[in-house]
């Protein structure tokens, strides 16, 4: 199990080389899927995984480097070749997550060539494009917002993670166990607008929630993970709206934080909860490439009632 002596939550970590991969976090011989890998949170998933010695399956749509919607640098390959230089075995998987044939070709893809799966990341995500596209932005309320933002944020996401982790149950309860974390945030708790955003979070904290009852009997724990503000390839291109935002995670900090999850021999006693990425890092030792533990961002989300989360 990945456990080290929890750092200071504001201080780096002394005596700790920050580019060593921990020799206990031993994820060699298990098999990942990451969906939504090309790049952001799910990128530095894989990467985390695949630094841990993991065998990756990197799923995404981008193929090719400059060819994203989004207009964001990032590709299945590049992330499925930097997974390999990291210690692990990247395998880039095409695969468009709203497309229920895809995904099923994707688990049927890994059950002939690796006969398990250990570890499935939910990180597709729809509905960001308009932030990158040269889409007017319109920060109003529902009613002004596009019909299809609604649409983009279910899909994409919720229906996305709910299709995937049904295609994949099979294959891990053959293995004998495993790990399903579904990238979620506090906007499942509090009011985080636009309206489509917050449902569709609070939908994926209750889908992680109850695939945790039905698949606990067969050691498969089920979690929805919260990062805080991390640095991805899309906030990075618009750090002028972040500057008063210093508490920051890297995306491979998140993806070190999901390598300590599946390698807790004890990962079920989490399963069916919600677990903010900073608070698991603290409880597992884990850092950051710098060498920092970001702190809880909890604190700053209370309820309508002002009660804290």
């Amino acid at each position: 199990m990945w456990r080290m002596t929890p750092p200071a939550a504001t201080a780096t970590s002394e005596g700790r080389d920050p580019g060593r991969v921990p020799e206990a976090a031993g994820l060699r011989g298990r098999v990942a899927v990451v969906t939504g890998a090309s790049r952001g949170v799910g990128r530095g998933i894989a990467l985390g995984l695949g630094e841990a010695g993991a065998t990756v399956y990197v799923a995404g749509r981008t193929v090719e480097e400059g060819a994203s919607a989004a207009r964001l640098p990032g590709s299945v390959p590049t992330t499925a070749a930097d997974v390999t230089a990291l210690g692990g075995v990247g395998i880039a998987a095409p695969c468009d997550a709203g497309d229920d044939r895809q995904l099923a070709a994707l688990v049927d893809r890994v059950r002939d060539e690796q006969g398990r799966l250990d570890v499935l990341v939910n990180s597709a995500w729809g509905g960001y494009e308009r932030f990158t596209d040269g889409s007017e932005f319109n920060p109003g309320p529902f009613w002004e917002q596009p019909l299809g933002l609604w649409d983009s944020m279910h899909r994409i996401g919720v229906r996305a993670h709910y299709v995937t982790s049904a295609l994949a149950a099979p294959l891990m309860i053959a293995t004998g166990g495993g790990l399903v974390v579904s990238l979620s945030s506090f906007a499942g708790q509090v009011f985080v607008p636009p309206v489509p955003y917050g449902v569709a979070h609070a939908a994926i904290d209750r889908l992680a929630q109850d695939m945790a009852e039905e698949l606990r009997p067969h050691r498969v724990a089920s979690v929805s993970l919260y990062p805080g503000l991390v640095l991805t390839e899309s906030v990075l291109a618009n750090l002028q709206y972040f500057e008063d935002q210093p508490n920051r995670e890297t995306p491979l900090f998140v993806g070190r934080v999901v390598a300590a999850l599946a390698a807790d021999p004890e990962v079920l006693r989490h399963t069916g909860r919600w677990l903010v990425a900073a608070e698991v890092a603290a409880d597992y030792g884990v850092v950051d490439e710098h060498g920092r533990l970001p702190a809880s961002n909890r604190s700053q989300f209370h309820r309508s009632d002002g009660s804290p989360v």
